[in-house]
């Protein structure tokens, strides 16, 4: 479920720690040497998603957030800020051949492209957190 997050809500904060757990401790971020993924560009949506990021002409971009039991995708649209929170159990990603990563849950999705190095060490980490937490990470392609 979308959740807009742009102003402090309490309930919602409280369903999006149920789903994903809490922000990972310093020493956790010090370890995977960061928790936030750099500037990722949209190159494809869900429809919920599309429909949310076609009402303004800004570039469509998200950022990933690695929690302790899943992610959190995050985008802006006009002057709102949404966030997906995807638990590492509904969490499925592809890396395609056009150097672009498919991260899905349930009937969400977002293709993000991947042209840098960086990126690529980033859904490495995300692997690895949901590797730990004893999910299999699919490389289609």
């Amino acid at each position: 479920m979308l959740y807009n997050v742009s102003y402090n809500d309490r309930k919602i904060d409280r369903e999006i720690k149920e789903l994903v757990g809490n922000q990972l401790t310093l020493r956790e971020r010090w370890k995977l040497k960061g928790s936030g993924s750099p500037k990722l560009y949209i190159t494809a949506s869900s429809i919920h998603i599309h429909n949310l990021m076609v009402l303004d002409i800004n570039a469509n971009t998200c950022n990933i957030e690695i929690r302790e039991k899943g992610i959190i995708v995050r985008f802006r649209s006009l002057l709102e800020t949404y966030a997906l929170p995807i638990p590492f159990y509904k969490l499925t990603i592809y890396k395609g051949r056009a150097q672009e990563y498919s991260v899905y849950k349930d009937n969400y999705f977002v293709k993000v492209k991947a042209d840098k190095k960086n990126i690529h060490q980033f859904f490495d980490k995300v692997q690895l957190r949901k590797g730990e937490q004893g999910f299999e990470y699919v490389d289609d392609l």
